[in-house]
């Protein structure tokens, strides 16, 4: 294969993946956006698989055995990649997104290893044992230390996604220390300086020693972030695992994964800033440490001792079927009780009464970006019901009913009072709407340890319970 064609096919797949992120940024082309992805990454494989094969015969392995080792490589990777995507479910597609951006840091790493170990295998030198040049080492180091970062991060999120282990690290509060960012300060100077030293001799330990203490501080940027800052973590490893590539791709000299890694890279950053917009928190401040554990201690000792109202399904039913307008804001409750089937069920018997319904989505619902779309559009919910929070907070106004199903951070009056951890943060102001509807399995605070004043204002029925149980009661009782 010419070096002619090489450029020109990884010129397609480039276009390919422009189209795939233009198609991703909107739930009607994301279908195409998707296709768009996996046409230009099959190009961008086979692509450089064949690449391998004629690099391998350079380096002095045979092209068989070159061959061998990417066709094994991709059938122990796609394999597992497939067989994960197709059992996880859909409340799991947050950790699934961060165990491969873990895998993607670690494939730098490795990669990184591989080229200052062999260089000439890489064609970053002619021969063996020639010096790797100065801006190769650079921009081995970087990728190296990125990577690092990015998969020890990552396998620290992945803990506090799924929430399932007892390890300190891996819970959703953050875990916070005297001294903790001026150590991070310090080792992410130590890190800079392995890393330049081994730029200026080419000192393994130097390299080695750089790769550890990237990794220690992959685990120590993630541990003091709380769970209510999840959705900007996943953005911003996502934006790491694409610099990550795009480093590495430097020192390799490929076009195609310095392309794919800053697509990546910039998009994850460009997402991590709305994300941060959305929340009215500057990326700084989520670096810095997760929403404070002293309100939690303070939410929960407050709740016990306060009344609300609360009521049954077919209360709520009887409200819904009276109303003329409603909001459904959905939460990662209705996630977790996998809900979203139900919820559209309901939606459906009431707009057949009449009823105009409609759901309102905040950027951070969930535990990654968009996950209630990605939710709403697995239960095939017509688009054109379903508003980003600027488009839909004018309405709630108007509302007659706002349902709550698993949401509370989101619809927090708290964003609006001074002192709060989260004031200024932009809201789903369902507290505007005349009667609001929540569903929750108890008065357990949110992500951000709050206490929600929403749900003790008089015209606010609390239904209590699995999301899932209760919406199918509730279309029971509105049939």
């Amino acid at each position: 294969m010419s070096m002619n064609l090489v450029t020109l096919l990884y010129l397609v797949a480039s276009v390919c993946f422009i189209q795939a992120l233009k198609g991703l940024s909107h739930p009607t082309t994301s279908i195409r956006g998707n296709l768009f992805g996996m046409i230009g990454m099959t190009i961008a494989v086979l692509t450089t698989a064949a690449l391998i094969v004629k690099l391998s015969g350079t380096a002095g392995l045979s092209s068989v055995g070159g061959l061998g080792y990417v066709l094994a490589a991709l059938v122990v990777g796609g394999g597992a990649g497939a067989f994960m995507a197709q059992r996880v479910e859909m409340t799991k597609m947050p950790e699934l997104v961060a165990f491969m951006h873990s895998m993607i840091g670690l494939a730098a790493v490795f990669i990184a290893v591989a080229a200052v170990a062999e260089p000439h295998a890489f064609q970053i030198v002619q021969a063996k044992g020639e010096p790797i040049p100065a801006g190769n080492r650079l921009e081995l180091f970087l990728g190296a230390a990125i990577g690092a970062i990015t998969f020890s991060g990552s396998v620290i999120a992945f803990g506090k996604l799924s929430g399932k282990y007892k390890f300190r690290l891996f819970q959703g509060a953050p875990v916070q220390f005297a001294g903790q960012h001026m150590l991070n300060l310090v080792l992410g100077l130590a890190t800079v300086g392995l890393g330049l030293t081994f730029m200026a001799t080419e000192n393994w330990t130097a390299f080695f020693a750089m790769l550890a203490l990237a990794f220690v501080m992959g685990v120590l940027i993630i541990i003091p972030i709380g769970g209510a800052d999840m959705p900007v973590v996943v953005s911003m490893l996502n934006s790491y695992s694409g610099w990550a590539a795009a480093g590495i791709g430097f020192s390799l000299n490929n076009a195609m994964l310095i392309i794919a890694g800053s697509l990546v890279g910039s998009s994850g950053a460009i997402l991590s800033y709305i994300m941060c917009k959305a929340m009215n928190r500057s990326f700084f401040n989520v670096i810095l440490g997760g929403f404070g554990g002293e309100a939690a201690t303070a939410a929960s000792g407050g709740q016990a001792q306060r009344n609300v109202k609360s009521g049954s399904a077919d209360d709520a039913a009887f409200v819904l079927s009276n109303a003329e307008t409603v909001v459904i804001v959905p939460g990662y409750g209705l996630a977790v009780a996998r809900a979203q089937h139900a919820v559209k069920e309901l939606a459906a018997k009431l707009t057949e009464k009449g009823i105009t319904v409609k759901y309102a989505i905040h950027p951070v619902a969930g535990r990654m970006p968009g996950h209630m779309n990605v939710l709403l559009a697995e239960a095939e919910v017509p688009y054109d019901q379903v508003f980003e929070m600027e488009d839909i907070n004018g309405e709630f106004g108007q509302a007659d009913v706002a349902i709550i199903l698993g949401a509370n951070d989101v619809v927090n009056p708290a964003a609006h009072v001074k002192g709060s951890p989260i004031y200024g943060m932009p809201i789903l102001e369902a507290y505007k709407a005349k009667t609001v509807i929540v569903n929750k399995r108890s008065m357990a605070a949110g992500y951000a340890g709050l206490d929600n004043e929403l749900f003790y204002l008089d015209k606010t029925m609390m239904v209590f319970g699995d999301a899932k149980k209760v919406v199918e009661d509730m279309v029971k009782a509105v049939e």
